[in-house]
């Protein structure tokens, strides 16, 4: 997704309004081209931009437990990032294959990458309808159509997935025991920004728990992944609490930035009273990620109360729908361009968002799922912590 490469999903242009980064450029220098713990002294090495309100502060990201306090509640995504690039070809030609989302018949949404020199991918046309693609181990798939229809293949309209405008992801049939075929072949989904291939395990967050099925994520949830054992348990003795779900992300579009698909998710009943819990209490609900919105809003009532859900979302996030369980998000720095934002706005609001981008931009912060990370929480002075909306 054009910044902390998924964390997550999420957010998406809907309605009008122009985002109030638009005019902003992100130099190349500043994308983050490899993990912090091979440019510094470990994952948390990372920098924390901080807005509260439209006031903004500058941190280490070891230095969170202090802008947090006893009775807030982290939301973390535990979805375990796959292997989810295979090398293919199609007649002649090499592709690169990248699983996104199984559908509930079997089949999978897949995109078709044409391999670079440096080891990451460039855009290719998609289809057409019928092409083999022939996979490592003699294993074929075959892509069927677009991805336009239901994530069940059926005529459920419930979770449609929209048009299949420039036909970028495609429903293929593949061989039986994908995960299989991702732990044998695959490699994590590399962008054109980064320095080299990295191993699976720098795209896994502390948080991540695989899933028995072999389901997951094919894009890190990358706003956990400054997060170590050691900061986990500091907040945890400072009275901050950790509210698991999963949202498992699809492969986001590097280069049209577009919306988020319809993403499979969860919300334990342990993670809904905890959130209800600290909302009653006066405790923050800070999401670590655009993901952890995603997940927790489709669970959320009108009024802000969580209930345990497992599902599909289709939840777009945006100012005008704003947010009912979410007083705080610490999430990637994301390109002017990218869908994520009116995510960000709905929290932050479009001043405070201005500010904190403009500030990153000052002092040379670093983009991207290896990059740094901001902190938003809401103006105390106008929200009190008996005050159960975030709205400015």
């Amino acid at each position: 997704m054009g910044a902390a490469r998924r964390d997550g999903g999420g957010a998406a242009s809907a309605g009008p309004g122009a985002s109030p980064l638009e005019a902003l450029r992100v130099p190349a220098e500043l994308s983050a081209r490899v993990p912090a713990e091979q440019r510094g002294a470990g994952r948390d090495d990372v920098r924390l931009l901080v807005t509260r309100g439209v006031a903004v502060s500058h941190h280490a990201f070891r230095e969170l437990p202090g802008q947090l306090r006893a009775g807030d509640v982290l939301v973390v995504n535990t979805s375990a990032t796959l292997p989810a690039a295979v090398n293919g070809r199609v007649g002649g030609d090499r592709v690169v294959v990248h699983f996104s989302t199984r559908g509930e018949d079997g089949r999978w949404a897949v995109e078709l990458r044409v391999p670079g020199a440096s080891g990451a991918t460039a855009p290719r046309p998609g289809g057409p309808a019928g092409a083999v693609v022939r996979l490592p181990g003699g294993r074929e798939l075959v892509l069927e159509k677009p991805v336009g229809g239901t994530l069940s293949g059926g005529p459920d309209r419930r979770h449609s997935l929209g048009p299949a405008v420039g036909a970028r992801l495609w429903w293929a049939r593949v061989p039986e025991r994908v995960p299989e075929l991702l732990r044998r072949y695959g490699r994590p989904i590399r962008y054109a920004y980064t320095e080299r291939d990295q191993p699976l395990s720098a795209y896994q967050t502390v948080f991540a728990v695989p899933a028995p099925d072999g389901r997951g994520s094919a894009e890190m949830p990358s706003a956990a992944r400054p997060f170590t054992a050691a900061l986990v348990a500091e907040l945890v003795s400072r009275g901050v609490q950790f509210a698991p779900l999963s949202l498992d992300t699809g492969v986001a579009s590097a280069e049209a930035h577009e919306p988020p698909y319809p993403e499979r998710f969860a919300v334990p009943s342990t993670t809904a009273w905890l959130v209800n819990a600290a909302r009653a209490a006066g405790g923050r609900v800070v999401a670590v990620g655009t993901t952890a919105v995603r997940a927790l809003e489709s669970a959320a009532d009108a009024e802000g109360v969580v209930r345990p859900a497992a599902g599909w979302t289709d939840l777009v996030v945006t100012p005008r729908r704003g947010v009912r369980a979410v007083d705080g998000l610490l999430t990637g720095l994301h390109e002017p361009q990218a869908s994520h934002l009116l995510m960000l706005e709905a929290v932050a609001g479009p001043e405070a968002l201005r500010r904190g981008y403009e500030a990153a931009l000052e002092r040379r912060y670093l983009w991207h799922e290896f990059g740094d990370v901001h902190l938003i929480l809401p103006d105390e002075e106008r929200n009190p912590p008996d005050c159960s909306s975030n709205e400015p």
